[in-house]
């Protein structure tokens, strides 16, 4: 599914939306260059999961952590990660099989570490705004996003 967002506001209201179709335990990747909105969409999701504070890009610590009522949420970047075996010091895996959202920033800097994501979403800048591709590849979630997104005018 695309979606064509004209700016940081409508790019956080699309992770708002995205909240209220995520399950409480999902792996989202989340493509993009720098500056096209990753971090932006997740500050969307966590103000709707109800997190008050600071969302900031983990770019230097790695994975940033969100306790919400409703659970964890994990945002790692790993634009930094020169070998993927560094995300075993860092307990990746111990992330990883809780009960959690988490999204992570550059995943193929990743691969062999970290499992097939359950959605993939590609960001890219598009004149002044943002255009985002959503695949579900969770055979337990395509239907629900689908049903989540059908006829919805998105008004972001």
């Amino acid at each position: 599914m695309k979606f064509d967002l004209l700016d940081e506001k409508e790019t956080e209201a699309f992770g708002a939306e995205l909240w209220k179709a995520l399950p409480e335990k999902c792996l989202i990747f989340l493509n993009g260059d720098l500056g096209a909105g990753k971090t932006t969409l997740t500050r969307g999701v966590l103000r709707a999961a109800g997190h008050k504070g600071a969302v900031k890009s983990p770019t230097y610590t790695l994975v940033e952590e969100y306790e919400l009522e409703t659970g964890k949420v994990f945002h790692f970047d790993l634009y930094r990660v020169k070998d993927p075996e560094e995300l075993e010091w860092i307990g990746i895996r111990d992330y990883l099989d809780q009960n959690c959202i988490c999204f992570i920033e550059w995943p193929e800097l990743g691969q062999g570490f970290i499992p097939s994501p359950d959605i993939e979403l590609f960001i890219t800048t598009e004149n002044d705004g943002r255009v985002l591709d959503l695949k579900v590849l969770s055979e337990n979630l395509i239907n629900k996003i689908k049903l989540h997104w059908k006829n919805k005018d998105i008004v972001l």
